[in-house]
């Protein structure tokens, strides 16, 4: 069963059921999907490898794949923008394994219901025990350990900081999908292809 924050509303969630399959198959994994309206509606999808990360050319074979089985599904009445992506480095944490993986990074969660009079909470990661999700908070200067229930969850996601920052490029560098011969090479290329 989906959870709330990788699909929320019911469209959202019978579009998990229909993606998460041909994902899953891929080697992959659902972060979050959200169908999101406008003049065209865009259908953004989240996903990455179990072990984290993903690139650009992945992407897009879970686009092709996901657009081929949408058409024959074809839940989505209106015209719509399929957006394969990576979660980004202030991702939204979905699963309760993403609250482990990001233990000391800081985050901003929102819950369903009023906990303690606020449905907002920023703070330190703590990990997670049993199904709680642990956020230290700066209470009056001391700080306190929250424990909030992961179904309680409507929104979480990592605040954009410079650890958080170095660390992804530290993890990125550590896989070799980033490559700074590769930059090098795209500079130099592109004078060239001015030519023809």
């Amino acid at each position: 069963m989906t959870n709330d924050l990788i699909a929320k509303a019911a469209m959202d969630r019978r579009l998990a059921e229909i993606i998460t399959p041909v994902i899953e198959d891929m080697g992959f994994e659902l972060v979050r999907v959200r169908l999101m309206g406008g003049k065209t509606h865009t259908l953004q999808i989240m996903a990455e490898r179990p072990e984290g990360g993903i690139e650009v050319d992945e992407c897009a074979k879970i686009s092709t794949a996901v657009s081929a089985v949408l058409d024959v599904e074809d839940p989505i009445l209106d015209q719509y923008i399929l957006e394969v992506s990576s979660p980004g480095i202030d991702r939204p944490l979905t699963r309760l394994k993403d609250f482990e993986t990001f233990e000391g990074y800081e985050v901003k969660i929102e819950t369903t219901e009023m906990i303690d009079g606020r449905r907002r909470f920023k703070g330190m990661l703590a990990g997670v025990e049993g199904d709680e999700v642990l956020i230290n908070l700066d209470q009056d200067g001391a700080e306190v350990t929250v424990g909030l229930n992961f179904d309680w969850l409507s929104d979480a996601k990592l605040v954009l900081t410079e650890d958080l920052i170095k660390e992804m490029l530290k993890q990125r560098k550590a896989a070799g999908t980033l490559n700074e011969d590769s930059f090098d090479e795209i500079e130099t290329e592109e004078p060239g292809s001015q030519e023809d």
